[in-house]
Parts: structure tokens; C-alpha cells; sequence
């Protein structure tokens, strides 16, 4: 079944439900923040009531991922990443009171290590963009199946961006288009310094690398990844590591070519 399929399907749901569903989830301690096998705490956000709860039946049968939380818009999910503080979001596009773009800017900055995935059907690359620029971690259309959603979330809170394949292909579009920008127009300004090794990582991060990769092709802790990350997004003042590849392509820090 895709993700698709749940907007369609009752799946025993009483179709009235309330607009917003809360959790009774107490926020991590710092002790169980520190355990490396700690479940993996996933707040839904989408204003189909059908769909998540569809959603988290499915997420709350995987093991290692525990749903805190659901909100029906952007601003309740808000409320609820404070609240809550989550380590994924799984995020809609286009929501009512708040959209999910708009949102997933304001969870960034309250929270910028909670990683956002967006989940939508929306194939439109100027949603794709903003996402981006907002700081989220990946875009998915809601056609992928449902038992890859967990998987997702793993990814995404192992550091990885993840892009649906039809999307990914816009993606690869816009980066050849702001390479064309670049080469056409010169740069007015300098770009924020980043050193050798930061230029290494950002490399990796662009193949698609998650940290533990990067680690081990660099000969390094990943927590020194992970430090070297933070230093890069701090340096281009980005929210996410999509952001910054975006970031260096158009600004020619970095050569994809």
C-alpha cells in the first residue's frame, strides 16, 4: 500500500476524528537523549485525519520508532516540537492555519537538530526549493509505500537527505541551472571561508554520504563529522545539509562536475 492509498482508505478510522491528535509523551530525558539505541521519536503532521492515523499504525508497528505526537497543521505542529522535541518530523506541504514550508522554517529554528522530512503530493519544484531553503532533510511524494516511511525516518535521523526519484531529477536540473547562473554572473561578494577538511565533508554530504559513511572514508570520528556539519551550516548560516550543497554549487565552492 502506498502512503497514497491511506488518504483513500477509512483503514477503520472514524472518519469525524478531532483536527488535532496529542500524544501523552513526556520529552526525552538527557539520559535516554544520550543512549545510542534510543527509539527514534517521530511526530506526523498532516490535516487528513485518515491518513495519519494510517500513518502511525504503520510507524507504530516498526520496532526502534515510537510516534510522540500528531498535529492536523503547521502551527499546532509547532507547538508540539516544543513540546514534544522530537528527533523527525514527517511534515505535508500544503496544510490550513500554517503551511508545512512555513513550518518546517520556524521547527528549524527552534529546534535545529529535529530533522523535517516532507511528505507530500506535490511535484511542484518550487515546493521542492522552499523545502529546502527551510531546512528539510528530504522530500518524499506520498506514492513510496508506507513500510518505506520507516525507513525514511531512520535515514533522515541518521543524517542522511532523502529526495523522492522524480524529484531528485528537478533537483539535478536546478543545480545545473545555478551552475549556468554562476559561470554567467560574477560573483559581487565573497563566500563565507571554509576549510580544507569542511570542503571534504561538504563533498561527501553531496554524494549522499550520511556521517557514519563520511567517518569512515575520512578516518574520523563521527561525532567530528557531525561537529564539522554544524560548522558548515553555522559558516553559510543554512539549516540544512541539501541547503548547503544547493549553496555551494551556486556559489561554486564546490564542483559537482
Amino acid at each position: 500500500m502506498t502512503m497514497t492509498d491511506l488518504l483513500h482508505s477509512g483503514l477503520g478510522v472514524v472518519h469525524d476524528a478531532p483536527p488535532l491528535l496529542v500524544r501523552q509523551a513526556s520529552p526525552p530525558d538527557e539520559e535516554s537523549a544520550d543512549r545510542g539505541n534510543a527509539d527514534v521519536r517521530v511526530l506526523v503532521v498532516d490535516d487528513h485525519a485518515v491518513f495519519r492515523a494510517g500513518l502511525t499504525a504503520v510507524l507504530d508497528r516498526e520496532s526502534g520508532v515510537v510516534v510522540v505526537g500528531e498535529a492536523a497543521d503547521g502551527l499546532a505542529a509547532i507547538e508540539q516540537v516544543v513540546a514534544l522535541r522530537p528527533d523527525v518530523v514527517l511534515l505535508d506541504v500544503r496544510m490550513p492555519v500554517l503551511d508545512g514550508i512555513a513550518a518546517c522554517a520556524r521547527i528549524k529554528d527552534e529546534l535545529p537538530e529535529t530533522r523535517v522530512l516532507m511528505l507530500s503530493v506535490s511535484e511542484d519544484e518550487s515546493d521542492l526549493y522552499a523545502a529546502i531553503r527551510s531546512g528539510a532533510s528530504g522530500y518524499l511524494l506520498k506514492e513510496i509505500s508506507v513500510e518505506e516511511v520507516a525507513r525514511a525516518v531512520r535515514a533522515v535521523q541518521g543524517g542522511q537527505s532523502l529526495i523522492s526519484p522524480r524529484m531528485a531529477g528537478k533537483l539535478m536540473d536546478e543545480f545545473a541551472s545555478l551552475a549556468r547562473r554562476a559561470d554567467e554572473s560574477p560573483r559581487t561578494t565573497s563566500a563565507p571561508r571554509l576549510t580544507d577538511r569542511e570542503l571534504e565533508v561538504l563533498s561527501l554530504v553531496a554524494e549522499g554520504l550520511n556521517n557514519g559513511e563520511i567517518a569512515k572514508r575520512l578516518f574520523i570520528s563521527q561525532n567530528t563529522v557531525k561537529n564539522h556539519v554544524r560548522n558548515i551550516l553555522e559558516k553559510l548560516q543554512l539549516h540544512s545539509r541539501m541547503e548547503a550543497v544547493v549553496y555551494a554549487v551556486r556559489e561554486k565552492i564546490l564542483d559537482l562536475g
